[in-house]
């Protein structure tokens, strides 16, 4: 009702344009993969056939379901606890559980590497108290693929257990009852008829958790497990291959473009009822445990809350007393300030790129103006090393053609306008956060009443002073909110950002990489401390949309 109303705006064309030419923007490294990767990437796949392509593919596949199943276990099984049964600390852990996802997972990867190495504490301390040697003991190694599933399913099992959550929360009880009075005992009324209602939020959240494990860098690369995202940084950086890291980007784009189907085909199946089960506390639960039984589903919840926040925010707090750390920090003022200008930047540019989209949704009100929407927006499924390439590789010949002409006309002498400065960087990482930005601002102008519009139309105001006058001051704490959450993730970006900045911005990301990369963890400590601060931000206001 409310896009039929609205068809009839005038200048609704002009916001059409304005809606595609922000889809193209957008488009540019998927086309330019799309385009590329049949001829120019499969030369270089076919050089990486005979060498490492293979264990490219089977370790990426293998740490999403390994990671996948582990997140999945963890989140499915946290949220039917807290959804369904009563324990002790059962309130406070239903919102802790999403504390984990304020860890950068190579933040993550760094302090437990530090913790279980052969000459970390854990292993120490294991060698004290029994007199071992190396060669009497054994111990699992972190840095391995399993390893580091086992922390990338630590610090994203929350996207599974919100939807899980939800979805166990919008569930009529009245099914979970009829069970139980037709003698089905709790686990398998829990298998047959509350997990199949729930399977398409859970399969949503696994997508989400998928697209993460596919786009990290940071722990794959300090683990050393070869995957898309580690091979397309050393085919293009390293090895200067550009061919092969466009057949890389290729296969990756394949491999997002399947999650981002699941994640649709998911969505339309959530159910959205109001009448379920119990939020922490409120009602009374549909599972009665034992004391055994509540102390250990205490323990269920605690233990994923402890190992993926507590451990790594406690371990890096320790580290920054000591003397190196704090040597380190003299440094710090200016890798902030270069990350905060970097990620005001992008934050305004993504906020205002988006506003743009939502307003020419809603004053067009064609269907086709919320499918360019939803095209722009598809940016935060995309790696970050491959919208990197996806932009060098168009980009790259165009840069140094300006480049020339800014040389022969009027005198130019800098480096590549493009590439060689945080423009392109600027450009990639909009891309990317455009969908934050956009959701944001989305569901706020959902919101606004259509009769505001219409009366200002009746005033004779036009689309840009509707905008300014009518819309801007009602969706200012939304907009305020998509530049906050833009900032954030800008911070905390790694595989863009050390493939796109120039060679004088260093962030705090990037710091943090390069520091631990080189066994320096005591002096990135305070920096990674920092990232896991401002993580902490969204979350806190997630869990507080929750319990409200």
């Amino acid at each position: 009702m409310r896009l039929r109303s609205l068809s009839a705006m005038p200048g609704s064309a002009g916001w059409l344009v304005a809606a595609c030419l922000i889809a193209a923007f957008a488009a540019v490294p998927l086309l330019a993969i799309a385009i590329t990767s049949p001829t120019e990437g499969l030369a270089g796949l076919e050089r990486l056939a005979d060498t490492v392509l293979a264990r490219y593919v089977v370790n990426t596949a293998g740490l999403m379901a390994l990671t996948g199943l582990l997140a999945t276990v963890i989140g499915v099984s946290t949220a039917w606890l807290v959804s369904a049964c009563a324990f002790p600390g059962r309130r406070t852990l239903g919102w802790a559980l999403v504390l984990p996802l304020a860890v950068p997972s190579y933040i993550a990867a760094y302090v437990y590497a530090d913790l279980l190495d052969f000459s970390g504490p854990v292993q120490t301390a294991l060698r004290a108290v029994t007199g071992w040697s190396v060669d009497d003991y054994t111990f699992p190694p972190i840095r391995s693929l399993t390893g580091g599933a086992v922390i990338l399913a630590l610090v994203l099992y929350p996207y599974i257990y919100l939807l899980a959550r939800a979805a166990f929360a919008t569930q009529s009880a009245a099914q979970f009852r009829a069970a139980r009075s037709l003698g089905a005992r709790p686990a398998r009324a829990f298998r047959q008829v509350v997990l199949p209602a729930a399977r398409p939020a859970i399969a949503g959240g696994l997508a989400l958790v998928l697209m993460e494990v596919l786009a990290d860098f940071g722990l794959a690369e300090y683990f050393a497990i070869p995957t898309f995202s580690t091979g397309i940084f050393r085919s293009w950086l390293a090895m200067g291959d550009k061919n092969a890291a466009l057949g890389l980007a290729g296969l990756m784009l394949l491999f997002v473009a399947a999650l981002v189907a699941l994640e649709a085909l998911t969505r339309r199946g959530r159910i959205d009822s109001r009448d379920g089960f119990a939020d922490a506390g409120t009602q009374e639960p549909l599972v009665s445990l034992s004391p055994v039984g509540a102390l250990g589903a205490t323990l269920a919840c605690a233990v994923p809350v402890a190992l993926g926040f507590i451990v790594p925010a406690l371990h890096l707090a320790g580290l920054a007393f000591q003397e190196p750390a704090l040597r380190a920090a003299s440094f710090l003022p200016r890798y902030a300030a270069s990350s905060l200008g970097l990620g005001i930047t992008v934050a305004v540019t993504t906020a205002a790129l988006a506003l743009v989209l939502v307003f020419a949704k809603t004053r067009s009100g064609h269907t086709l103006v919320a499918s360019v929407a939803r095209f722009a927006t598809l940016g935060y499924a995309l790696p970050g090393a491959l919208l990197a390439v996806g932009l060098l590789a168009p980009l790259g010949a165009l840069d140094q053609t300006l480049t020339g002409f800014a040389r022969a006309s009027i005198g130019y002498t800098g480096g590549l306008l493009l590439t060689g400065t945080s423009l392109i960087l600027v450009y990639a990482l909009a891309v990317r956060f455009l969908t934050v930005a956009y959701n944001a601002l989305d569901s706020a102008m959902a919101r606004i009443p259509t009769s505001l519009d219409a009366a200002a139309r009746s005033l004779g105001a036009g689309p840009s002073r509707v905008l300014a006058r009518v819309y801007l001051p009602l969706l200012r704490p939304s907009l305020l909110a998509a530049l906050a959450l833009v900032l954030i993730d800008t911070l905390r970006e790694l595989p863009a950002t050390l493939i796109l900045r120039p060679f004088n911005l260093e962030t705090l990301a990037t710091r943090t990489y390069r520091l631990a990369s080189d066994e320096r963890l005591m002096e990135a400590s305070i920096p990674a401390l920092i990232l896991l601060a401002v993580g902490l931000i969204p979350v806190t206001l997630l869990t507080r949309g929750r319990s409200h």
